[in-house]
């Protein structure tokens, strides 16, 4: 079984897919599944697909049109992994609500917009750079899918439901650079993530909505002298 997962192939038309690619992905929807449903399991298992697709960007032998590493896409499996270890206990922390959800959606305040934005230039900038220096196959759009997606999985430790947009986002860019390279199976999942992401932005959304709804505008009271207490 374990030869299979990681030697394995999967005949499609005239080509072949990895099993690994497609298993790692598969572990990547149920991660996302956890996540819109608010559920620290989204965490871990997350942490399997990252390890597999991992093993398949690297080698970039797998790919049907490049044989060449996509090292902004194996960097980005990393950088999940260590940012799913910082989600894991921030979701963990505390103890879940009623229903077992880990987390209540909220928006970034302006001054964290802000502060995401920044960071999306910074983090475009600097893994744009490195991926040049190393000679990875695209690092005009790998750059981006790499920072963005660590601003969105940042974003999603954080409860913030601006997350799910920063998602789509690297969506958007990351089909067309799979197809390019090859790697088909991502690139569909890639796909399917887009229109699930804007499922999850609405999800996220909703709650957010009935949260606030509960617990209405912060009350402001005065004193008899007029001072804000």
């Amino acid at each position: 079984m374990l030869d299979w997962l990681l030697h394995g192939t999967i005949a499609v038309g005239d080509g072949q897919l990895a099993v690994r690619e497609v298993v790692g992905n598969l572990f990547g929807l149920a991660s996302a599944l956890f996540g819109m449903r608010r559920l620290a399991w989204a965490w871990p298992v997350g942490l399997v697909g990252n390890a597999l697709l991992f093993t398949v960007f690297v080698s970039g032998e797998l790919s049907g049109a490049t044989t060449e590493p996509l090292w902004g896409q194996a960097g980005r499996q990393v950088m999940f992994a260590l940012a799913s270890i910082y989600g894991w206990w921030r979701w963990t922390r505390r103890a879940p609500d009623a229903e077992g959800h880990a987390v209540t959606p909220r928006w970034a305040t302006g001054r964290e917009r802000l502060a995401i934005l920044a960071l999306a230039a910074v983090g475009y900038g600097a893994a744009y750079a490195l991926l040049l220096q190393i000679g990875s196959w695209g690092p005009t759009t790998e750059a981006w899918i790499l920072a963005g997606s660590l601003l969105a999985t940042y974003g999603m430790a954080r409860g913030w439901v601006e997350f799910w947009l920063v998602w789509i986002a690297v969506d958007v860019v990351g089909v067309t650079t799979l197809v390019r390279a090859g790697y088909y199976p991502t690139a569909g999942m890639y796909l399917f993530y887009g229109a699930f992401c804007v499922v999850g932005f609405l999800t996220w959304w909703r709650v957010e909505r009935r949260t606030s709804d509960r617990t209405g505008p912060p009350v402001v009271v005065t004193s008899q002298q007029g001072a804000v207490a």
